[in-house]
């Protein structure tokens, strides 16, 4: 007897399923904010930083700076921090300086001038060091020569020297006046390095492809060699904020600087060195904590751009 199951031909085998490999396209900056996001410093430089840009725009608000709004003074030379005193208290966080104003409005209020001169003195570097040194890495010849030599002399001015006479003859403790000194002695270093980056780039294919085609020299400068030259020009504004913040300090601490009403994070410290003897350490303590932490959070970010806008990174 035969086996019906013997003259069933077998199914045919099933065609395996295609699978597609959808591979994704990243272009530079994306391929940049993932090697920003692995750098943990960075990113908590980020959000320090974004604590201090959110104090300087809505702490004035939140916290108003009132002249009059003068608290009972517990001890010589200010009170010290609530949280000292009682560790249950929220008042005055920060303590109070001789009269009777709040620390901590103080390094609020404070935020807003000293990240506005540091932000406004790099825009300002930044758009001439790039002119300059587009300029004179793109042009070359004569030109570069003569614009070199003089950002040569720029950089042998004797920079603080400078800051102070011109803070103090020209500015007389306007913040705009002193953010344009800032900006017009923060370029020449930013010039030189834009210069660097012109020089090398100059020469590559698609600046040469360009020029073929009959694209113009500023077109060249500014569409073509500029965006592939960010990178180090963003790390190195970044770090221009930073010394524009510590110069500022710096000179208002010596009494160069802004006017003695305008609050700022360096005219505190120089409002509080007058009466340091006294021991309210609060006073200097805090503006000054502010200070290095806006330029550490600062530095931080520029390590993670460094390493994220880098070509020869690995992904």
């Amino acid at each position: 007897m035969i086996d019906p199951t013997l003259s069933v031909p077998p199914p045919p085998p099933t065609p395996s399923a295609d699978y597609e490999v959808a591979l994704e396209s990243l272009n530079q900056w994306q391929i940049a904010w993932r090697r920003f996001k692995r750098h943990r410093l960075a990113l908590i430089g980020s959000v320090i930083f974004g604590v201090m840009v959110f104090l300087a725009i809505f702490g004035p608000v939140i916290w108003p700076y009132d002249r009059l709004d003068l608290k009972p003074v517990t001890q010589s030379g200010g009170s010290p921090p609530g949280w000292l005193r009682s560790p249950m208290t929220l008042a005055d966080p920060f303590g109070t300086d001789n009269g009777g104003r709040s620390v901590f409005v103080l390094v609020v209020n404070g935020a807003r001038l000293s990240m506005a001169i540091g932000v406004c003195t790099m825009l300002i570097a930044v758009t001439i060091g790039i002119v300059v040194g587009s300029v004179a890495g793109y042009a070359g010849g004569r030109i570069d020569g003569l614009l070199m030599r003089f950002v040569d002399l720029m950089l042998t001015i004797p920079f603080l020297f400078v800051i102070l006479v011109s803070a103090r003859f020209f500015g007389a403790g306007d913040p705009l006046v002193l953010i344009a000194i800032f900006g017009l002695l923060f370029w020449p270093g930013l010039a030189r390095l834009v210069r660097a980056l012109f020089l090398s780039l100059r020469e590559q294919d698609f600046v040469q492809a360009a020029r073929a085609v009959g694209v113009s020299d500023r077109r060249i400068t500014f569409r073509h060699i500029l965006p592939n030259a960010l990178g180090p020009i963003i790390v190195s504004a970044t770090l221009l904020v930073a010394g524009a913040i510590v110069t500022e300090a710096f000179v208002s601490f010596l009494n160069f600087g802004l006017k003695a009403q305008d609050i700022s994070w360096g005219n505190a410290l120089s409002n509080a060195q007058s009466v340091q003897i006294l021991g309210n350490w609060w006073w200097a303590f805090f503006p000054g904590m502010a200070i290095a932490l806006t330029v550490i959070s600062i530095n931080f970010m520029g390590d993670g751009l460094r390493d994220a806008l880098d070509p020869r990174s690995r992904e």
